[in-house]
Parts: C-alpha cells; structure tokens; sequence
C-alpha cells in the first residue's frame, strides 16, 4: 500500500501523462527551436503567453515567498503542445471547476431546471469545498513541481495540493445531481451514470495535464467527496426544508460562515485559498438566505414533500431553448452587475475605514479587508441569483 501511495503521489506519474497528451516542457537551450513535425511548430502559440506573466515582478515576488520545495522557480518554463484537441479539451474541463463554471452552472440549474436541484447542489457543493480547501492548508502537501513537470495555471501555484477540490467539486456536483434528478425524474440511469462519470473524469484529468496535482491528490478528493456523500446522503432531506427554518435562520447562515472564513488556517504565506473559501461560503450563505427568503414571503412554489418519479425530462424545443436562454442572459447580466456595484463599494468602504490607498491592490489581501469584501460581494450575488433574479423573470414575463 506504501508503495502505490508513493508511485500516485511521483511527480514523474503526471509527466509522463503530459507527454503521452503532446504536451511538452520546450527546450532551455533555445525555445525559438522548431521541432520534430509540423505540429509541433505550429503548437507553440498557447504557451508564448504564459512565461511573460509568470516573469513579471509580481510573480517573481510570489515564487520567492514560498517555502522551499512547494514551487520551484522552474515553474516558468516555456512549453510546446503537440496536441491541440487535449490541450484544448482539458483546458476547457479544468475550466469546469473554476468560478466560471459555477457562476453559470448552478444559477442556470435555479433558473431554468429546478429550484430543488439547485438547493441540494449549492449546499453539498460548499460543504465540500470548504472541507477540501482546509484540508489543504492542513496538511500542506506540495503541488508537483517543474521540471519534471510543465505547469499551465500559474495563479494556484501558490496553493498545496492534497486533495484536489476540482475533483472534489466535480465528483460532487455530477453525483449530487445525478442522484437528486433520479427522485423526481423518469430517465435511464445509465445515461445520468455516464454523464456524471465522464464530467468527473475529464475534471479529474484535467488536473494532471495542466500539471496542478498529483494522481493522489487527485484519487484523494474523489474518495473524500465519496465519503461525504455517502455520510451526509441521510441528511439531505433536511436540505429540502432548509427554506422552511426560523426566522433566526438567516443570521446564523450569516454568522457561522464569516466566522468560518474570518478563521481560517493561516497559511506560510499568501494564497488564493482564503479568498476562494471565502468566495465559496459566501455564495453558499447568499444562495440559502435566497431561498428562505423566497419561502418566507411566499415568492416561489414549495417543492414537492415526497420524492417519487415526477415526470419524464420534457423534449427540448426551440421555443423552450430560446427561454432558457432569454432567462440565463437576463439573471447573468444581473448577477454580474450586482457583482460589481457590491465589489467596488464594500472595497471602499473598507479602504476608507482602514485609511488605506485605493490603488493598493496588495491591501486586499490583508485579512481585515480580503474576508470582508469578498463575503459582502458574494452574499449579495447569491440572493440575487437566487431571489432577485426570479423576480426579474417574473416581472418581464419570463415565467
């Protein structure tokens, strides 16, 4: 058993899977040299990019941050892709566990799928994720470092790598719906089970080619998420009557969570971890207030008590696209809006209140200002998407 955690954990494991995907470090001596096919001379435009920002001043003051041996200056190298199609596929699944996704995804599922969905979605997908980024200023394992290794997302470099929350929201989100949807929908399992399998896997791969984690960090986070599933499953019931809590309900969502960020490990130096946590159990927070909100005034219809097969998943028509996607441009013009508007004044107010320059973007990474502002920000977008957002539907006929 000791062995085959170290052969998972070897760096050389996820080299070897870059190169079988064509993806390679370019040569130090001159990386201008063209290479063996015309591929591979075609290739190396995706990586022109990368060593630039990588280099700059900020950069560089970052690398010199971090204890020895979590990223090496290496890092910075330049790379050549013989293989456009998984270059491409597994940036775009990497992409699948980034804020992109999530700000699209899940409101899209409260939006236009089932408000139901959408709970037990947003619930499990924090839980999870707060339990993964803890776990990894916890345990503080290092990322795979380069060489051997090519690295393509430079802005997590500074975070540890055990367990892999990409994969741990990937196995959450795919199996969570797939789960939910067979309670209340007639469709073949198999293809859900197929769906939810391959999402994961792509997400989970995705995190060896850009050369971010190891086979185990990566095989960590889908037996962690596993796990949870498999013990808060019992509890997911109560999710459903989440919206149904006290009045008091919502200062606790409030509380717990900023209590949570405001009191996270402390790591060796800066990382993203904190801001993302934040970013996370904020819009878990904004998202369950939106939903008690929504049952409190009576906004929105209550979900059904029992769980059997409601119907069958209704064929999609061009009448029903064109909706679906009226609705998604309108709430994410909304949200994004929100986003801003939210960002900028909690920014200010905070930087007046500390008396601190506006243009000093390093404030924002001070504890007293970064918890704060991104918990304001997200907590309002996740009402928005959650409350506003319908009302807006409803206001323009879009119901």
């Amino acid at each position: 058993m000791a062995e085959l955690l170290r052969s998972l954990q070897d760096f050389q494991l996820v080299a070897r899977f870059q190169r079988r995907c064509g993806l390679f470090p370019a040569p130090e001596d001159d990386p201008r040299e063209k290479g063996e096919g015309h591929v591979e001379g075609a290739a190396r435009a995706p990586g022109d990019g990368h060593p630039s920002a990588a280099t700059s001043k900020g950069s560089r003051e970052l690398a010199n941050g971090l204890r020895r041996g979590a990223v090496p200056q290496a890092c910075i190298q330049k790379y050549i892709v013989k293989n456009y199609f998984y270059y491409y596929l597994f940036r775009f699944s990497a992409a699948l566990g980034q804020e992109v996704f999530y700000i699209t995804f899940l409101p899209f599922t409260q939006w236009n799928i089932d408000p139901y969905l959408s709970r037990r979605l947003v619930i499990i997908w924090v839980l999870v994720m707060y339990i993964g980024q803890v776990a990894k200023d916890v345990l503080k394992w290092p990322r795979p470092s380069s060489p051997p290794v090519v690295i393509l997302e430079k802005r997590m470099i500074a975070e540890y790598g055990m367990p892999s929350t990409h994969a741990m929201a990937a196995t959450a989100i795919s199996f969570t719906f797939l789960i939910s949807t067979t309670e209340r929908y007639e469709y073949p399992f198999v293809w859900g089970l197929m769906v939810a399998v391959v999402f994961s896997t792509l997400v989970c791969l995705s995190r060896l080619y850009t050369g971010m984690h190891t086979a185990l960090d990566v095989v960590g986070g889908v037996l962690i998420t596993a796990l949870l599933i498999a013990l808060t499953y019992p509890a997911w019931t109560l999710i459903d009557h989440l919206d149904s809590a006290s009045p008091l309900f919502p200062v606790c969502v409030i509380v717990v969570p900023f209590f949570l960020c405001y009191n996270y490990p402390v790591s060796d130096y800066y990382s993203p971890t904190r801001a993302d946590t934040t970013t996370i159990l904020a819009a878990g927070a904004g998202a369950t207030i939106g939903f008690w909100i929504n049952h409190f005034f009576q906004l929105e219809s209550k979900p059904m008590e029992t769980f059997p097969a409601l119907q069958n998943i209704p064929s999609l028509t061009f009448e029903m696209l064109v909706l679906g996607l009226t609705k998604f441009t309108v709430g994410i013009v909304l949200v994004l809006l929100v986003r801003q508007l939210v960002k900028n004044l909690s920014l200010q107010v905070l930087y007046s209140w500390f008396r601190v320059v506006i243009r000093n973007k390093e404030a924002r990474r001070r504890l007293e200002i970064e918890v704060p502002y991104k918990f304001v920000t997200y907590t309002s977008v996740g009402i928005c998407a959650t409350t506003f957002v319908p009302m807006l539907h409803k206001f323009l006929g879009l119901l």
